[in-house]
């Protein structure tokens, strides 16, 4: 039987209207001065203020952060590090998406350690402590809150950086799936479809384990089947609890089996063309699973039937059935787009062996 290492670190908060527990779980920590990380949209939705409240009822001093966009690179984050070092702060809240939650750990690991991003990238480079922080994901989406990593993007290069470290995860993962009511239908279908990918692909990489699997399987279960209950009932607490478990789930699996060659292909796909990270994820699964299917093809099985069809109509119900052409990649690309996506480090996870032939075969798939 395989080794592994589980080691859980973060304490997990679940219920809707969880966020009203804010305050008690800063107080338990004892966060006096925090910095509260969160994108402008969740001010505009109110839920800045959600979490505001009960963390001054508990006499915690918020500072804020907002100034980010989706897929926050290096910049950004330093950036917000410049603003806040002179604030004295004893700990971070991360409020939103992925986005938010990486920025929140990106500064994070420049604040305590110092240096630049590149120079975490990787994992285990934080030589300090660093500060308690508290995650509150709005979307059902990168799992970000149960990982040690934080992605973060060269603001020159717009190559995402894996940067990690166990200090890096979060004390708490406070999970309110009526906080993901507000999202716009696009941002759940990305975002959920995201998660799915997680579970998929965590469940057969090289890296896996018996219990990595155990989570991939529990993400798999509760999020195929309420992907199109939530984006057809966008009320249904039910369905926006499930899949917010999910993608938590998921991210537990990523922390331990790490992903593979789905997201090697995206990302080159996203710094390119601006493509929505959940879409271009869409867009490369089924193949993928497709041309996977020679080394793991039983595994996916476990998963369903006829994975790469299911994986298929859950784009279609999410309205991201796509394709390369349809968002301006010419075919003379190919190669330089496989080049880049063999560079990618979740590509050498994947339980195919994948290189740039590997991804022009797949790239050429989505054509």
């Amino acid at each position: 039987m395989t080794s592994f290492d589980f080691q859980p670190r973060t304490r997990v908060i679940f219920g809707a209207g969880a966020i009203e527990r804010l305050g008690e779980l800063a107080r338990e920590l004892n966060f006096k001065r925090t910095l509260l990380v969160a994108d402008h949209g969740l001010v505009a939705s109110g839920h800045v203020d959600e979490a505001v409240v009960p963390l001054e009822k508990a006499g915690v001093e918020v500072f804020r952060f907002h100034d980010f966009e989706v897929n926050p690179d290096t910049r950004m984050v330093e950036a917000g590090t410049k603003l806040v070092a002179p604030l004295k702060i004893d700990s971070i809240i991360g409020l939103g998406g992925g986005s938010s939650l990486d920025c929140a750990k990106g500064i994070n690991f420049l604040l305590t350690n110092g240096g630049r991003m590149a120079d975490y990238h990787g994992y285990g480079k934080a030589t300090q402590p660093m500060l308690p922080m508290i995650a509150i994901p709005t979307t059902a989406g990168t799992g970000s809150e149960a990982q040690t990593y934080a992605l973060i993007s060269d603001a020159e290069s717009h190559v995402k950086m894996a940067c990690g470290d166990p200090k890096a995860a979060f004390r708490v993962a406070l999970l309110d799936p009526a906080l993901t009511v507000s999202q716009p239908r696009s941002i759940t279908a990305t975002s959920g479809f995201d998660a799915i990918a997680h579970a998929v692909e965590t469940y057969v990489t090289t890296k896996r384990n018996p219990l990595s699997q155990l989570f991939s399987r529990e993400a798999w279960r509760l999020l195929e089947p309420n992907y199109e209950r939530v984006l057809s009932q966008p009320d249904n607490l039910e369905a926006r609890g499930a899949m917010q478990l999910g993608a938590f789930y998921a991210g537990v699996a990523i922390d331990n089996s790490m992903l593979g060659a789905t997201h090697a292909c995206a990302n080159p796909l996203t710094a390119r063309y601006g493509t929505a990270h959940g879409a271009a994820i869409a867009m490369l699964l089924p193949s993928v699973v497709r041309w996977n299917e020679t080394a793991v093809g039983r595994d996916y099985a476990w998963l369903h039937g006829a994975l790469a069809h299911r994986l298929e109509e859950l784009a279609e119900a999410g309205g991201l059935r796509s394709n390369l052409r349809a968002i301006g990649v010419s075919e003379t690309e190919l190669p330089e787009l496989a080049s880049e996506a063999a560079t990618q480090w979740t590509g050498t996870f994947n339980p195919r062996p994948f290189d740039k032939q590997g991804a022009i075969e797949i790239y050429q798939c989505v054509y």
